[in-house]
């Protein structure tokens, strides 16, 4: 018996990394889960994994930057599971970098994919949510708002902020429909991250000895795994909170 069996998840950006360490923490857990992405190999790889633990899965092509296929996505979960129970908000296309480098139509693509595609499927999926007598929202945000030296992290950490923002508004609107809404702010190993630290090696040991636990997370092992307990009923009384899973690197206020 699974902590979550008979619970149908959707997770955006499933196909790789974080998204894709949650999708098998949960479907481990006895979840159903609908793989969201861009890149349809990745959603299939994801789905071919979960089908080798045994879960039920369907990959489902979707650009969260787009109200149409937030929709479509969210509708065909329904048709396909016959309900959602879990909504993860993973994708993300905001980089890091100095604030005179920023370009227009680079942030607005940010803010589409970050804070309204959160708010677009958090308004898609409250109706499934509340049908099924409630369910458990998880929005991926980040401890950069809270770095002591917030340069090169502006753009970035108000994309995150303005998600965890959202999240509160969500948790304390929507408790009474037994709806729980959670950020998580997740240090983990993934393909960006591997990038940036093979591209910048000296920052990245510097960013690693930053850790107290002196390790970057695993996608499934330490953030999946979390996240799954969070939107079991062991974790049935929080809500509206902020959970750091970065090794005891960030200091939230």
């Amino acid at each position: 018996m699974g902590k979550l069996d008979g619970k149908v998840a959707i997770i955006t950006g499933a196909g790789q990394g974080v998204g894709q360490g949650v999708a098998l923490a949960l479907a481990k857990e006895g979840a159903a889960i609908a793989v969201t992405g861009r890149t349809e190999s990745k959603l299939h790889d994801t789905c071919a994994m979960l089908t080798e633990v045994g879960a039920r899965s369907e990959p489902i092509g979707c650009d969260v930057s787009r109200r149409e296929d937030l929709a479509a996505a969210v509708d065909r979960v329904v048709a396909t599971f016959g309900g959602i129970d879990i909504v993860v908000n993973n994708a993300n296309d905001c980089r890091p970098g100095p604030l005179l480098s920023l370009l227009d139509e680079e942030y607005q693509r940010s803010i589409d994919a970050g804070p309204m595609a959160t708010l677009r499927m958090m308004q898609l999926c409250y109706p499934h949510l509340k049908a099924r007598g409630g369910g458990v929202i998880v929005n991926m945000v980040s401890s950069a708002a809270v770095r002591w030296d917030a340069s090169n992290y502006g753009a970035y950490s108000s994309i995150k902020e303005a998600m965890r923002s959202l999240t509160r508004a969500a948790a304390c609107e929507w408790g009474r429909d037994g709806i729980r809404a959670l950020a998580v702010a997740p240090h983990a190993g993934t393909p960006a991250l591997e990038r940036w630290a093979q591209r910048n090696p000296q920052e990245a040991a510097e960013f690693v000895a930053g850790i107290p636990l002196g390790r970057v997370g695993d996608p499934e092992t330490d953030i999946g795994r979390a996240v799954a307990f969070l939107a079991s009923d062991d974790a049935g009384y929080l809500s509206g909170a902020t959970i750091p899973l970065d090794g005891g690197q960030s200091r939230w206020g």
